[in-house]
């Protein structure tokens, strides 16, 4: 994934440990970059993301990188990356003593329930205004140490594609999970489990994350009253659209607006 991108509100990177690890909550934004090689990276995707990219090569190959997938990228593999749109990524690379030994490629994980977890709770503390350095560091070392269980293969699994593309286009519109089932030729109970397994988290929670983004987004590049901004999103009301936004991000939509706006 790529060091800098342009976009509305990005926060700074934020160095941890006398220099040795640094976070980054890269935005939803188009991007065209080259990452640097000289740490370990690992990062999930907090929102699906399309493009093409090169991995320790020159040869550029179309991706689709679901939500929850965690890739470990060892010093020296050079990655270069670029999307039309984008997609919200959280960053980390360090300079640790504990390092995997041995790791040569880049390792992909689909689905990190755990990892995507943890990188949503890295994004509330980064987005909380004066949070515990301490609670962060914690945090973020828990999230490196997934590197030591990554799986060396990727398994196979359910393309979620379309699903996530009707999500992205109908997540103001009350979505069932029949529907959502039917349109992948699945039963409830299967669409279910594969989903939650391929994603890592469920149809309904991922639909909240949408919804929260897409206010998010309203937020920060227009000024429209919270109020409107929740229905237009697939909200009952502001409240409801306040409670999510503080479940999903940790503050409420009008203290999110005086951050990016300063109003």
């Amino acid at each position: 994934m790529p060091a800098e991108r342009s976009g509305a509100f990005p926060p700074p990177a934020q160095s941890l440990l006398d220099g040795r690890l640094c976070l980054q909550l890269l935005p939803r934004s188009a991007y065209s970059a080259r990452d640097p090689v000289q740490w370990q990276t690992l990062g999930v995707a907090l929102e699906q993301q399309r493009g093409v990219h090169a991995i320790d090569s020159d040869h550029r190959v179309d991706f689709d990188t679901h939500p929850g997938t965690l890739a470990l990228t060892p010093p020296g593999v050079e990655v270069f990356s670029e999307s039309a749109e984008g997609g919200e990524y959280l960053l980390v690379r360090w300079q640790l003593e504990d390092d995997r030994p041995g790791l040569q490629h880049r390792l992909e994980s689909p689905g990190h329930a755990r990892g995507l977890a943890l990188g949503r709770q890295l994004r509330r503390l980064l987005l909380e205004p004066g949070a515990d350095p301490l609670m962060l560091e914690a945090a973020a070392l828990e999230f490196v140490r997934l590197c030591e269980s990554m799986p060396e293969g990727k398994p196979g699994q359910t393309d979620f594609s379309a699903v996530l593309h009707r999500f992205a286009e109908d997540f103001a519109q009350p979505l069932s999970l029949a529907q959502l089932a039917a349109g992948q030729g699945q039963s409830e109970l299967r669409f279910l489990r594969d989903f939650t397994r391929s994603i890592g988290m469920t149809p309904h929670a991922y639909l909240l994350e949408v919804r929260v983004q897409a206010a998010r987004r309203m937020i920060e590049f227009g000024d429209l009253p919270l109020a409107e901004i929740a229905l237009d999103c697939g909200f009952a009301h502001q409240s409801h659209l306040g409670s999510a936004f503080r479940k999903v991000l940790g503050i409420t939509p009008g203290e999110y607006r005086r951050r990016v706006t300063g109003r």
